[in-house]
This record gives structure tokens, sequence and C-alpha cells, in this order.
């Protein structure tokens, strides 16, 4: 189900499926799905059924039931873990979201930094709980475009409606949530260039002719590189990382062009002239 380590390896926390071990960190995959499950194979959860043709009742499954997640992670936010959690369908980041709030209802505000990651199709009316709630949103911003995975594997099963509002990044970030960004790799490419091109262009940069898909949910270059950089040093609990500044640890990369300079947000065409870590070169282009 996923496990954490840290100083101390006693188990925690057992039952409901889950195991953590360790002190701040665990993953709750009871919610989790591929990357096209809220498509043809119908296993993202959803709070409205499927348009499987067939005129039933299906609303994808769950791993762990609502109050099973809700028992785990207010176990787990009680003893100062930060819970990362998987959810593609709507439903899936509602029980999610409970589960957090059930969790402060019980444990009171904490600094465990709790975060829903894929977050591909989210109820209108939980946009503002990220923020109330504390919990970041943490995109996988190279799935936000058109192509034909979404046209012919999700569209026809979710609908207009639903596919219409599919990673809704613009909405989170208005609605004040904090963002976090990670590539979900090897399901999609590592690469987090291209990946910010797509959170600011809504477009493949293999196919940059395509109509971008839902181009009122793009980010700003700057919303973007802060997810990638601040916002995911922050759910790591990586405070001396993320930014620029006298006293963070110089973990850098270095460009071969100011992305604020590229031509329509075009950040993918950039190359890695140097990477840094704790202030030491440890890859040089050439």
């Amino acid at each position: 189900m996923g496990t954490a380590s840290g100083p101390g390896a006693d188990p925690v926390l057992h039952g409901a499926g889950v195991l953590g071990i360790g002190r701040q960190y665990f993953g709750a995959y009871g919610q989790n799905h591929d990357r096209r499950s809220a498509g043809k194979n119908y296993t993202g959860s959803l709070l409205e059924p499927y348009h499987d043709g067939c005129g039933g009742d299906n609303v994808g499954l769950s791993y762990l039931d609502s109050d099973e997640l809700a028992a785990a992670v207010t176990e787990l936010d009680r003893v100062g873990f930060g819970v990362h959690m998987h959810a593609i369908g709507d439903r899936a980041c509602r029980d999610s979201l409970d589960a957090v709030a059930a969790a402060q209802a019980a444990n009171g505000v904490s600094d465990n930094r709790h975060h829903i990651a894929h977050i591909q199709l989210i109820d209108p009316a939980d946009l503002p709980r990220f923020s109330h709630l504390g919990v970041t949103a943490n995109m996988q911003a190279y799935w936000a475009q058109r192509d034909g995975q979404l046209e012919k594997l999700t569209r026809p099963f979710l609908g207009d409606e639903r596919t219409d509002r599919m990673y809704p990044f613009a909405d989170l970030r208005s609605a004040g949530a904090r963002i976090a960004a990670g590539s979900d790799w090897p399901v999609s490419t590592p690469d987090p260039l291209a990946q910010i091109e797509v959170a600011v262009r809504r477009r493949s940069p293999e196919d940059r002719e395509n109509d971008p898909f839902l181009p009122h949910q793009s980010l700003s270059l700057s919303e973007a590189l802060t997810a990638f950089t601040s916002g995911s040093a922050y759910v790591n609990y990586d405070d001396e990382a993320g930014r620029i500044a006298v006293g963070q640890r110089a973990d850098l990369t270095v460009l071969d062009q100011d992305l604020f300079q590229c031509p329509d947000g075009k950040v993918a065409d950039a190359s890695v002239e140097f990477t840094i870590t704790a202030g030491t070169i440890v890859y040089a282009r050439g």
C-alpha cells in the first residue's frame, strides 16, 4: 500500500490495509488509480456513474472505503505523518479531503503536509477545501493536454461536462490552494520543462499546433515554476530547498536561456547547462 521511513522504524499504524513506519511520510494509495483510470477501465472513483452505454450505476472503485480512509489518515495525522494520497476521480478526491477534515476535527490543525496527487477531476464544491484544509494539490501537469487518449478513452466515458473541467489548475490557484508538481514518471515524461510548458500552454510540446485543452485553466509561468520548486519542496518538508536565497541549500539548475523570454511560453526548448546539488556541480553539458 505504501510505507515511509524515518528516525525510529516502529510500526505506528496497521489495519485497514495500510502500514506506516517512521515519522514524517506515508503514501495512502487507497484512492489510487492509474492515469487513464477515469476512462475506459472504469476504476476511477466518481460521484456520478460512468457513461458506459449500459445505463448502469458504475461509479468506479475505492480500495479503501471512506470510513477506513478517514480512520487511517486520522491516526497517521495524530502521530505526525504527512499523508500523500492519489485521487483521479472526483469521489476519490472528496474522500481524501474528507479524511483530512476528519483528522483535523480529531487532532486539531498541524504542520502535517497532507497532499493529493493527480487531481484529474474535482467537483467544483471541493475546490476551496484544499485551501481551507491546508491540503496541497499535487498536479501532474503533462496530462493536461488534448490528445487521442483524452478524446477516445476519457471523454466518451465521462461525458463532455466532466471532461471539460479536468485538471482545474487555475481554479485551484484562484481558490487559494497551494500547488506542487511532479511527473508521475514512468507513466509520463520526467522532463520538468515539458511539464511546465503544458501547465502554461495546455498543449504538448510535441504537438504545438494542436488546440489547447481548456486554456482558461493554464497557470502563469511564474505559478508553474513555483509549483515545481518551492511547492514540491514544501510537501517534502524540505524547507532549505525550492528557493534561491541566502541560507538555502544550493540545489540549482542552470539553463541556456531565460524561460521568461521564451516565445509564447515554449520553455521545453530550453536545455540544461549545469545541475548543482548542495553547491556541487553534478552535471555539466558537454
